[in-house]
């Protein structure tokens, strides 16, 4: 089971990915924890990625695929492995496609943007512990206070309306071509083509795991 979810930003990747991973037991793998991995362990890629990490640089598409190629050689993705954040641009997708990388599925959790703002800009955090509320989903029970101290609950600057909206724009410039290029590559039905499945991200979250994990099974 080789999955590549997609979704916009606050779609719930992240909530679907865990749901997914453990149904299947296979791990869910991010470009950003490959890196760390790599540095960490001081593998050869790794360190060529740390320099130019370190310089400022932004590391290559060619470095990437190669740690992919290494991550999903490792034993625990014999079952198969969840590409979450990955690929993010067409460009990755070819070097994916030209590395003969096999992906069975491509999950795109579809919400509409008005959605999406209304999910993320209604956010508030208690900063010292974590918890985190919805002034519509899941309210506090005094209007922006934390329900175990009492006190103030914040709104994090990446979850203010304008940066959404700007995070949106880069996800529709960069990312959502992706949709387009693996549904294409799906209905041309050639052997290596994967199946592209579309769910609608609205519902609660496990409504929209059995959408999921039905289209899968």
């Amino acid at each position: 089971m080789r999955v590549i979810l997609l979704g916009g930003p606050g779609a719930g990747k992240g909530t679907q990915a865990n749901y997914i991973k453990e149904h299947f037991g296979i791990p869910q793998i991010s470009t950003g924890d490959m890196l760390r991995n790599a540095v960490k362990e001081g593998t050869e890629l790794g360190m060529l990625a740390k320099k130019i990490m370190d310089s400022g640089g932004l590391v290559s598409d060619e470095i990437i695929i190669n740690l992919v190629k290494e991550r999903i050689a490792q034993p625990d993705c014999a079952q198969g492995f969840l590409f979450d954040g990955f690929p993010r641009t067409i460009p990755q997708a070819d070097a994916m496609k030209a590395a003969d990388v096999q992906i069975d599925y491509v999950v795109e959790i579809d919400v509409a943007d008005d959605e999406i703002i209304r999910r993320m800009s209604g956010r508030r955090v208690h900063p010292a512990s974590g918890r985190t509320y919805h002034i519509e989903f899941n309210p506090p029970k005094v209007d922006n206070l934390d329900d175990e101290t009492g006190e103030l609950l914040i709104q994090r600057d990446d979850d203010r309306e304008e940066t959404v909206k700007k995070r949106l724009a880069v996800y529709h410039e960069q990312t959502e071509p992706l949709i387009s290029y693996y549904s294409n590559w799906s209905e041309e039905g050639t052997n290596s083509a994967p199946r592209y499945i579309k769910v609608a991200g609205v519902g609660n979250v496990e409504e929209i795991r059995d959408r999921i994990l039905t289209a899968l099974n």
